[in-house]
């Protein structure tokens, strides 16, 4: 069995048994919520350097750090081609493929993903966020959608406007987290394709775990359903949306995050609350490290 990995920016993992933890606090500031591509790509070679040649499923404490699955999703493009693709299920609240000016952030690495010739599809299952509402259409990343590489599986949101612009196809709206959960485990059932799964747990619904991001209406449970009907299909997987709290240097930051409600949170409550995450993260695990790794 690969070890677990730890990729601690922020110190808000707990403790895993046997796990591998590559300290990288030394990049929070730069990192953290976005960067430009050129830190980027130092945080990869850093990375390449670190991380053990076999591993499972990787945490990286707070969702601000969910575009770094884009680094670890590439190192896969040695195993896959385009005539032998993957397919990349994430769980999110949020789309993760909107416009960002300043190089790549948390909210816009989904869209590089589709742009890698060894990812066939992308799936973002249980978005319940405004984020892909009218009034932000535009910031949208359409190009995907258009294309087919991209779906959201959401709830909650009216999105008529795609629908009147021809992308009914790229948009699965449902009533329930039932019945999106049992939507798409009935369209992947003649599905083979190998499957790297992202988990961002601010899709989960606040009686599961707090987060500081507006939250999904998912139960732990829904996700597990998913995770078993893909088991034999999964070939890599990260899990971040751990809570932690940062002041950033950089005012651009400052102003991105506040403008994303991300409010103080009192020392014993966020401590409550990475309980509740750490509690979370062990039955992930328990059905992630089933998963075959005939690749790495």
């Amino acid at each position: 069995m690969n070890k677990t990995v730890i990729l601690d920016f922020d110190n808000s993992t707990g403790t895993i048994p046997d796990a591998v933890r590559i300290e990288l606090g030394q990049w929070q500031e730069a990192i953290r919520f976005g960067c430009s591509h050129a830190r980027f790509s130092q945080l990869k070679q850093e990375l390449e350097q670190k991380l053990p040649e076999h591993y499972g499923t990787v945490l990286m404490g707070s969702g601000d750090y969910h575009h770094v699955s884009l680094l670890l999703i590439k190192r896969l493009q040695q195993y896959f081609t385009a005539t032998k693709p993957i397919e990349v299920v994430i769980f999110d609240n949020h789309p993760d493929n909107m416009r960002y000016l300043f190089g790549i952030h948390c909210g816009s690495w989904v869209s590089y993903v589709t742009q890698l010739p060894f990812v066939s599809h992308v799936h973002v299952l249980g978005i319940t966020s405004k984020d892909i509402g009218f009034a932000h259409s535009w910031e949208n990343r359409l190009a995907p959608l258009f294309q087919g590489k991209l779906t959201y599986w959401n709830m909650d949101v009216k999105i008529g406007w795609a629908q009147k612009i021809g992308l009914s196809h790229a948009f699965h709206s449902f009533a329930s987290p039932e019945e999106l959960v049992s939507a798409f485990i009935q369209a992947q059932q003649r599905n083979n394709r190998p499957v790297y799964v992202s988990i961002d747990k601010d899709v989960l619904a606040k009686d599961v775990v707090q987060t500081n991001w507006d939250q999904g209406r998912m139960q732990l449970n829904h996700l597990l359903s998913v995770i078993n009907s893909l088991n034999q299909r999964i070939i890599g997987s990260d899990i971040t949306g751990e809570v932690s709290q940062w002041e950033y240097t950089s005012w651009l930051k400052r102003m991105l995050s506040a403008m994303d409600k991300q409010e103080p949170i009192p020392e014993a409550t966020l401590s409550a609350w990475q309980q509740q995450h750490h509690a979370v993260n062990q039955q992930l695990l328990s059905a992630l490290v089933h998963y075959p790794q005939t690749t790495r």
